[in-house]
C-alpha cells in the first residue's frame, strides 16, 4: 500500500516494495481497500528484499515492526534509512468487515505518513 500511495503522488519517483517474508500474491483486501482510494494495486505482485539488497537507494524504510529487526543489510548505497511502523493488517482477525475495517485503518495511516514523509522530505529536496 504504501508504494501504490508514494507512486501516487509523483508518477516519476521510483518506489519499490518487498518483504522480508513475501506472500504469492498481493492480499484482495489491500487491492479493495487500494482501490476506494482510486489507487489500482492489482498488476503488482509481493518481492522478496533479499532482490534489492545490493541496490543504491535515496531511502529505505521499513514498515512492519517485525522487519525493522529481520531487515537485512544492504550493501548498495543508502543515504536513509527510516522505519514508519504500521500494524500489518493481514494479521487481522474477525469477519470479513472487520478485517476489512482494520485494512482501512492501516491504509489511511499509511497514506497520512507517507504523504507527510512525501512533503517534508522527497518533495521539499524537489524543489531547491
Amino acid at each position: 500500500m504504501a508504494e501504490g500511495f508514494l507512486k501516487s503522488f509523483d508518477h516519476e519517483m521510483e518506489v519499490f516494495s518487498a518483504g522480508t517474508k513475501p506472500a504469492l500474491r498481493v492480499s484482495t483486501k489491500a487491492i479493495k481497500v487500494m482501490a476506494e482510494k482510486g489507487i489500482d494495486i492489482s498488476q503488482e505482485h509481493p518481492k522478496d528484499v533479499d532482490e534489492f539488497v545490493d541496490k543504491s537507494f535515496d531511502y529505505v524504510i521499513t514498515v512492519c515492526d517485525n522487519a525493522k529487526e529481520t531487515c537485512p543489510v544492504f550493501t548498495g548505497k543508502v543515504q536513509r534509512r527510516l522505519h514508519i511502523g504500521f500494524d500489518d493488517p493481514a494479521d487481522a482477525k474477525g469477519t470479513e468487515e472487520e478485517i476489512l475495517s482494520v485494512f482501512r485503518r492501516v491504509r489511511d495511516e499509511i497514506e497520512g505518513r507517507f504523504h507527510q514523509f512525501y512533503i517534508t522530505e522527497i518533495k521539499q529536496n524537489k524543489d531547491h
